[in-house]
């Protein structure tokens, strides 16, 4: 799938056409990252956008307790996607923001950290109180 920043500067390809899978998250740090009631995450196998000189990044923990690399375009501030740090190699994936890409797929994503939603989640979907195992 193609994908860019807000502004245009930041572009790159996902490795697969489609996401492997497709998550609301109503954390706080989505909601924040976001301005908005949830964030919406592409995962995709592990890719890498570190050599774009346009993108940047800060490390934070996680509502899962684990670290994460977040992305972010430099000249717009748009966030890109987020990598768990992992000891010894990369990650097996990474999470897209889901605005950023052409031709999403938005049916079938899967609620996260319901707990804490600010907004009311459909019935019928896929969703977990917290984190999804």
């Amino acid at each position: 799938m193609q994908a860019s920043c807000a502004c245009g500067t930041v572009k790159f390809t996902t490795p697969t056409p489609q996401p492997l899978e497709l998550f609301h998250c109503h954390c706080i740090d989505c909601r924040k990252q976001t301005g908005s009631a949830f964030g919406t995450s592409a995962i995709f196998p592990f890719f890498s956008i570190d050599t774009d000189p346009n993108v940047s990044f800060f490390s934070r923990g996680a509502d899962s307790g684990r670290r994460m690399n977040c992305y972010f375009c430099s000249k717009c501030g748009t966030r890109l996607l987020n990598a768990t740090i992992v000891e010894n190699g990369n990650p097996k994936t990474v999470s897209v923001k889901g605005g950023l890409l052409e031709g999403l797929k938005w049916e079938g994503a899967q609620h996260l950290f319901c707990s804490r939603a600010v907004v009311p989640i459909p019935e019928g979907v896929v969703r977990w109180d917290e984190e999804c195992d």
